[in-house]
């Protein structure tokens, strides 16, 4: 596995891309108040709309690879388009819904285009920078992610006051000052005749008969597990020991501002493997979730907070660049795609884990099971998961050689 060498400055493709992400991030707040919508518009029962919720969740998992598809088939910018356009229309859909089947309806077509933006955007990335600058580039595509999503807590608190079908509103107008931005400012996507047909050997279903990309999204499933705990399972936490709920948005906020200050990590790393970045990051979040584990005020959330987060920065755009590694040029989309549903896995797990977990063993036990997985992850790492990647071949795909 090649190290990362010097990054240099990253082309005008990515700050497009990571600015798009940006604003969309900062609008996208209305979900987290569909199920109060629903309730109080409609007067419907809680468990019902907790239904509509996770009908939306599990919505996301095809839409993620119907991303992967059209953006290798049908164009990066078309998709990326198309899937913000689709967002747009649904989140519109809620906002003038008059009954709860049309709420339901357009939460459905909402999630199954919710994710199509994600593999095609990645894609783009790494099709426009160097494999030395890969890390560099989707772990600012992640930053943005969070700093968008320092100012939308302050817009929906705005919104949320007046009308929460505004939220919605808001919501598609910034989908599609988004998909106007990737329009606008991105370069077109080459005529279908220049763009070398995806091969038998990495066809729709290739990525899910490549053993390695298998085990990367096992791993990375367990990650988006312990990763979503932070944000669903740290408000209950907080409670427990006596703090305030809502110091989970400082806790949040804190860490979009520690992600940001710790991109130069990046470069002063840029010597380690994936691997051996990938390993320390997880040894930083084990880190950090044991302070929490420890921690009995908000000072030493605050701290723990700092640690888990630069360790986030580390990891996170080197698991990805182990990815686009893996795939054959023609299949980025999907195989970034087949990696992507590990979120949409984690939505359904983390719940489930996390209030099991805190039920049964409190903070303390919640939080140190959690930097127990991520030092199993850790040795994982170097011990399972690259001598499988040496081992194997480029396109070591079952029942199939190279394209």
């Amino acid at each position: 596995m090649p190290v990362i060498g010097g990054a240099g400055r990253l082309p005008r493709t990515v700050w497009w891309l990571v600015l798009a992400r940006a604003v969309n991030r900062l609008g996208a707040f209305s979900l987290g108040f569909l199920t109060v919508l629903i309730t109080t518009d409609f007067g419907v029962s809680l468990v019902a709309a907790g239904v509509i919720s996770a009908a939306f969740g599990l919505a996301t998992i095809p839409s993620r690879l119907l991303g992967g598809v059209l953006a290798d088939r049908l164009g990066r910018r078309r998709t990326i388009v198309a899937g913000l356009v689709g967002c747009a229309l649904a989140q519109a859909g809620i906002a003038v819904s008059g009954s709860v089947a049309m709420v339901a309806a357009f939460a459905v077509l909402l999630g199954l285009v919710f994710e199509i933006y994600e593999p095609p955007s990645q894609a783009m990335i790494a099709d426009a920078v160097r494999p030395e600058q890969q890390a560099q580039a989707f772990s600012l595509f992640n930053t943005a992610l969070a700093v968008g999503g320092m100012g939308a807590g302050l817009i929906a608190a705005g919104l949320g006051r007046w009308d929460l079908r505004w939220l919605f509103v808001a919501d598609a107008v910034s989908c599609l000052i988004c998909a106007a931005v990737i329009r606008l400012a991105l370069p077109a996507d080459p005529p279908p005749a220049t763009r070398r047909p995806a091969s038998a050997a990495a066809g729709d279903r290739s990525a899910w008969r490549d053993h390695r990309l298998l085990v990367l999204l096992f791993s990375g499933t367990l990650f988006a597990v312990i990763f979503m705990q932070v944000g669903m399972a740290m408000p209950l936490a907080l409670v427990r020991r006596g703090l305030e709920a809502a110091d989970a948005g400082l806790l949040s906020a804190v860490s979009a501002v520690v992600m940001v200050a710790c991109q130069p990590l990046l470069r002063w790393t840029a010597g380690l493997s994936h691997h051996a970045a990938m390993t320390s990051g997880y040894l930083l979040l084990a880190a950090g979730l044991a302070g929490y584990a420890m921690a009995d005020g908000l000072p030493g959330h605050l701290a723990a907070t700092v640690v888990w987060s630069a360790g986030d920065v580390l990891m996170f755009g080197r698991s990805y660049a182990l990815v686009v590694d893996l795939a054959p040029p023609d299949a980025r989309g999907r195989y970034l795609a087949v990696f992507g549903t590990c979120w949409g896995f984690a939505t359904v797990l983390a719940p489930l884990c996390g209030t099991r977990l805190l039920e049964h063993a409190g903070p303390a036990g919640l939080w140190g099971g959690l930097a127990a997985a991520c030092l199993l992850l850790a040795a994982a790492q170097l011990t399972v998961i690259r001598p499988l990647l040496r081992r194997q071949g480029s396109y070591a795909i079952v029942g199939a050689g190279p394209p």
